[in-house]
């Protein structure tokens, strides 16, 4: 799959690839150099769930694979920070979060992203046409950074994907209280440093608490 094909089986959804000058709204590539041992480890270590999705918050034995901490504290500051992933076979948009901090993915697989901006939040709502969706090769690292909107990897193979998440140590671990979400300057608070906006067809989210607030077709990346 390369991205030729993704655009013209995607004609309606806006596909770029990660090398284009208007990713840097949402982020910035580093090299897979400073992680070549959390590739190792996904890929010796972890398995593609057989439906749906896997996401591992924090697997202690990857933190002991990733040497290059140096890089890292220059990219959060001496903030504790988990280490896991996310593997599986999601195709949909479903949801859009965001954290106050910076995100790294590492794509051991080819894989697409479809990003947002916060500032085009209005009144809990998000038009899912603002969206641009990029192609990542096959280890590739990307840095999100705090204000972009996110959410689950798309496959683009029958293979599915898998793909590293370093984050502040905590992020997505619990979710939080109404009290907290009462005292939250952010009225989209969901979990612990995480802000989350669903697609109203993710009931299973929206039951959980998200707030149902994209506006527009729960979009899906075609492979085939």
């Amino acid at each position: 799959m390369n991205l030729k094909q993704l655009q013209t089986l995607n004609p309606t959804i806006d596909i770029h690839e990660i090398t284009d000058s208007s990713f840097s709204a949402y982020g910035s590539i580093i090299s897979d150099i400073h992680f070549s041992s959390y590739f190792d480890y996904l890929e010796k270590h972890t398995e593609v769930p057989a439906t749906m999705n896997q996401y591992i918050a924090h697997d202690p034995l990857l933190w002991e694979s990733c040497h290059d901490h140096l890089k890292l504290d220059a990219i959060f500051g001496t903030t504790p920070l988990q280490f896991g992933y996310v593997n599986g076979n999601n195709s949909h948009l479903n949801a859009l979060e965001y954290h106050p901090s910076y995100e790294i993915n590492l794509a051991l697989s080819p894989l697409v992203l479809m990003l947002g901006l916060t500032k085009d939040i209005k009144d809990k709502h998000y038009e899912v046409k603002h969206l641009k969706a990029f192609y990542i090769p096959a280890h590739t690292t990307v840095i999100l950074n705090p204000t972009t909107l996110h959410f689950s990897p798309c496959k683009v193979s029958d293979d599915g994907f898998k793909c590293g998440v370093i984050l502040p140590y905590g992020t997505n671990m619990a979710f939080v209280t109404d009290e907290e979400k009462k005292a939250s300057p952010d009225p989209l608070l969901f979990k612990t440093n995480k802000c989350i906006i669903a697609h109203p067809d993710n009931t299973n989210l929206v039951n959980l608490g998200a707030y149902p607030g994209l506006i527009g077709d729960n979009l899906m990346i075609q492979y085939k």
